[in-house]
């Protein structure tokens, strides 16, 4: 769910995508907006929630047939003809109003997410995390992240010793796990930016001696397979491919073992629950920010 890495503060010349989309339907869009644009932002259009408008930021003419591609695909999929619409950005002032939208966020009882751009003093009674504005549009508002940091105060009582963010996007999960648990958090990614950016933030929080990030195609990466089995595996991506991905979660996990799973909207939850427990994991708890749920499972003894 993490937005992409903007190369430099001083941006091109620079376009919005706009669509809207039904609920059910955002995350597909969402990952289709992704493989073109820096950031992708979601909006609620009407105040029942049926429908939100996704606004993505790119450079104009850059990564084009990836974004027609990715939004033939997610219509095909859905069968919903939504109209992908544009306006030119202005560059001037942008890095600024990407600031103003992303203030400190305060979560759950022990985290602040806070961005580079603020100088003053973070909060002592809160364990922080800096995230550029550029880079991490959003991070500390969106459901799915929010949801799972509160999932991972709720859990780390169980002090798990063996830990993997799966699909780490900007790292912010493995960075929260690691400082609060003073755990090596191992963070994955399928898009090679991702795993700059993780490492990147790393550097930048002092947590680089706690956090490998590695490049790798999901499960079956070698590094996920060789530090198996995990006491907690974060898995924040989209609900299908986290119902394709159970069988091998649920052999991956080690006994007591307990699984934080996002990026999926509260109609989706019960889709996502049964597909791991058909596994044998059991459902501790469902978190809910917004539209988006956050599962807490559990591999039996």
């Amino acid at each position: 769910m993490a937005p992409r890495h903007i190369g430099s503060r001083h941006a091109r010349a620079l376009e919005t995508v706009t669509i809207i989309v039904e609920e059910a339907f955002v995350p597909l869009f969402e990952q289709a907006l992704m493989t073109a644009c820096d950031t992708v932002g979601m909006f609620e259009e009407d105040d029942e929630q049926k429908y939100w408008r996704l606004e993505g930021v790119k450079e104009v003419g850059a990564q084009e047939e990836a974004l027609q591609s990715s939004i033939a695909v997610a219509r095909a999929i859905t069968g919903v003809e939504a109209e992908l619409v544009r306006h030119i950005t202005e560059a001037e002032g942008w890095l600024a109003r990407t600031q103003e939208a992303f203030p400190p966020q305060n979560v759950g009882r022990r985290f602040c997410i806070r961005g580079t751009h603020l100088n003053d003093k973070a909060p002592s009674n809160r364990l922080s995390i800096t995230l550029d504005a550029g880079i991490a549009f959003g991070s500390g508002e969106h459901g799915s992240t929010r949801g799972c940091l509160r999932a991972l105060e709720l859990i780390a009582y169980r002090k798990p010793q063996r830990i993997l963010d799966m699909g780490c996007g900007s790292g912010i999960l493995a960075m929260a796990a690691a400082r609060l648990l003073h755990r090596p958090v191992l963070a994955v990614d399928i898009e090679p930016w991702s795993v700059r950016v993780a490492a990147s933030n790393a550097r930048l929080n002092k947590l680089s001696p706690l956090l490998d990030c590695r490049f790798g195609n999901g499960w079956l990466t070698p590094a996920v397979r060789s530090k198996a089995p995990y006491d907690l595996v974060f898995a924040n991506i989209l609900a299908r491919p986290l119902c394709r991905m159970a069988p091998s979660l649920a052999q991956s996990l080690a006994p007591g073992g307990t699984a934080i799973l996002a990026g999926l909207l509260n109609t989706q939850a019960r889709m996502v629950t049964v597909a791991h427990q058909r596994q044998g994991l059991l459902l501790e708890r469902q978190l809910k920010e917004g539209a988006w749920s956050t599962l807490i499972l559990r591999k039996p003894y």
